[in-house]
């Protein structure tokens, strides 16, 4: 299988987050701009260069001259066009829509990373679609419109946005990534290592993405009914 992190600089990389405008999407732009480039993502590129000047400015206040990154804005296709590696900050309900309209033009050699889950919040509490209702993972989804399957990681699942903003603060908490491709795998778990406190713990390939997915409404669940404030999960 053709791995498209052979084609990377890892020092260096071109980091896309579609739908980046949004909490995850300043996180993962202030936690990563120390060292790479990063394009904040939205239909509306006014939106997105907005966003960008603000992370900015964060950014440039905590690391100073050690900053050797950048965060720019983009629209969403033309990041796909342009970047290394593209994450898909966004709502499961927006899954096809934003697939179907990267998938045509999205770089050759870009990895594609899957943070996004299928839930529902409902009286009794957050729920998990494909248990509820019998729809795809939102992994499986992702591999229906982006091709080849290979260069899809699903990671992220269970990370508190308002800690992965302060980068201040270490997170010390784990992540479940999965993927067929061991080469992509061990990208993802490089950038994975440059977050303070983030460690990888490999879960098994795309199919095994829904054990992750599932793992989100269940925290959000726990968080709410124990007055837990920014919760996570750290196998020991």
């Amino acid at each position: 299988m053709f791995s498209y992190s052979s084609l990377l600089d890892l020092n260096r990389m071109k980091i896309g987050i579609v739908g980046g405008t949004g909490g995850m999407g300043e996180g993962f732009a202030l936690r990563w701009c120390l060292k790479h480039d990063i394009f904040i993502g939205s239909r509306d590129v006014t939106r997105a260069n907005e966003a960008a000047k603000q992370y900015m400015v964060s950014a440039r206040e905590n690391y100073g001259n050690s900053m050797t990154g950048n965060i720019s804005g983009e629209e969403n296709v033309r990041l796909s066009e342009i970047c290394d590696l593209v994450i898909l900050s966004i709502p499961y309900e927006s899954t096809e829509s934003t697939c179907v309209g990267i998938s045509e033009r999205i770089s050759p050699k870009c990895i594609v990373v899957t943070p996004i889950v299928p839930m529902r919040r409902e009286d009794k509490g957050f729920t998990y679609l494909p248990l509820e209702e019998g729809v795809k993972s939102a992994a499986e989804l992702v591999s229906d419109y982006i091709r080849p399957r290979g260069r899809i990681v699903s990671a992220f699942h269970t990370i508190s946005e308002v800690k992965l903003k302060d980068i201040k603060q270490s997170l010390a908490v784990d992540t479940f990534v999965c993927g067929d491709d061991q080469d992509n795998v061990s990208t993802i778990n490089s950038l994975i290592g440059e977050i303070k406190g983030l460690r990888p713990i490999y879960l098994g390939p795309l199919s095994m993405s829904y054990q992750a997915e599932i793992l989100t409404p269940m925290l959000l669940n726990a968080s709410k009914r124990n007055k837990i404030k920014h919760p996570g999960l750290m196998v020991t």
